[in-house]
């Protein structure tokens, strides 16, 4: 796995290959009216003609296709011509089986085309939408690794995103209510709110506020989910971050996501808020305002952010898998080889198969922040929540 882990490499089947594949096909269907000449007239090859015509289908196009049926067809009745039984039954009940197998597998060549745009398509969209994280932002290393649960496409409802803003480097990391190609639109909405926002120089608590306002427009937004769609079931568990470049400490304010593990000194800590505000698109159910927690963050610290995906993956007597208790020996490694790690180790456990979209950050703090500056010891004001969002005339109760 890394950035864009759970896409199909493209395979793109063109230049020397489909030469080379080309004149072995050919070669193999001169060979049948050749054998023909010295085997019995009891013996007949002419099946194995599909062969090569079903394999370029498959994976050489059709117009590839059409030339490598054309070639058999015509293999088959210079065989017959040689044993001058062209008229025979036998022959034309072979030459129409192996036109109509021709007819059939082009069609088939041709969809798998088709489908080969679409999802190339599909692939060019779902990466402008999730941009893979830059290995540095300010004094902050970073590494990630993403796995979709529809593994034709690289971006489901996992998602995150790094900012700069003056002085800090801000991340998020959520998860969209459901998965796959379906949660793709609302993917969208929270990563565009955060890009719109982030790079201002407002209070974490605020950023949060904003995004919780854009993120209940955007899901309140007419023909999102049809008529009568109750919003409640749209939603968006969030964790953002803020790595200030001169202090030792990060910020976090979760919206109902899983908390983030800090390795420090080789001792891994779960970084549990005492307040966590309800995920983002749900805002509108709770009152206050919106907290930042506090943490301790030193040079060499590293930081892991995650999504239900990780913790949720089970083995084969379907026990979850224990990021905590297995994080405890990851303690020296820097984010790269940490990703790394979390990910291989969660494809061990999880025997079965990952059948959830999966997102994995690490960061670490490279530089000294000013040793002037303590650590805090408690959260940031809350900061207020946005007005709800007004419910469109089909979504009241």
């Amino acid at each position: 796995m890394h950035a864009r882990r759970g896409q199909k490499p493209s395979w793109n089947p063109t230049g020397s290959l489909s030469r080379g594949w080309m004149a072995a096909a050919a070669v193999f269907i001169a060979l049948v009216p050749i054998a023909d000449v010295f085997l019995p007239p009891s013996v007949h090859i002419a099946h194995a003609l599909v062969l090569p015509v079903a394999l370029t289908a498959v994976f050489f196009g059709p117009r590839r296709t059409a030339t490598i049926a054309g070639i058999a067809i015509l293999a088959l009745v210079v065989a017959a011509v040689e044993r001058m039984s062209l008229s025979s039954e036998s022959v034309l009940v072979e030459l129409g089986s192996l036109t109509l197998l021709s007819v059939l597998l082009l069609l088939v060549s041709r969809l798998l085309e088709r489908r080969g745009h679409e999802l190339a398509g599909l692939r060019h969209v779902s990466e402008a939408v999730l941009r893979p994280l830059p290995p540095r932002a300010g004094p902050v290393s970073i590494a990630s690794a993403y796995r979709a649960a529809d593994v034709d496409t690289p971006v489901g409802g996992d998602l995150y995103a790094v900012a700069r803003t003056k002085g800090a480097t801000r991340l998020l990391i959520g998860d969209v209510r459901g998965k796959g190609l379906g949660s793709i639109g609302d993917t969208e909405i929270v990563l565009g709110a955060f890009r719109a926002t982030a790079h201002r120089p407002m209070p974490l608590p605020e950023l949060v506020a904003s995004l919780e306002g854009s993120v209940c427009w955007g899901l309140n937004e007419p023909g999102g989910d049809g008529p009568g769609a109750d919003v409640r079931e749209r939603f968006v568990t969030a964790a953002i971050v803020e790595i200030p470049d001169d202090e030792p400490y990060v910020h976090v304010v979760s919206c109902g996501h899983l908390p983030p593990l800090r390795f420090h000194d080789g001792a891994v800590t779960s970084l549990d808020t005492p307040d966590p505000a309800p995920p983002l698109g749900l805002g509108m159910l709770a009152e206050g305002g919106y907290a930042a927690s506090t943490f301790a963050f030193a040079p060499g610290d590293r930081l892991l952010l995650y999504t239900d995906g990780v913790t949720e993956a089970r083995d084969g007597r379907g026990v979850f898998y224990p990021l905590l208790e297995r994080a405890a020996g990851w303690g020296d490694l820097g984010p790269a080889r940490l990703v790394d790690t979390v990910t291989a180790d969660l494809r061990r456990h999880a025997v079965a198969g990952l059948d959830d979209d999966m997102a994995v950050v690490a960061l670490r703090r490279d530089e000294s922040p000013d040793p002037s500056i303590p650590a805090p010891h408690r959260a940031a004001p809350p900061a207020p929540r946005p007005a709800p969002a007004t419910a469109l005339p089909n979504e009241r109760g």
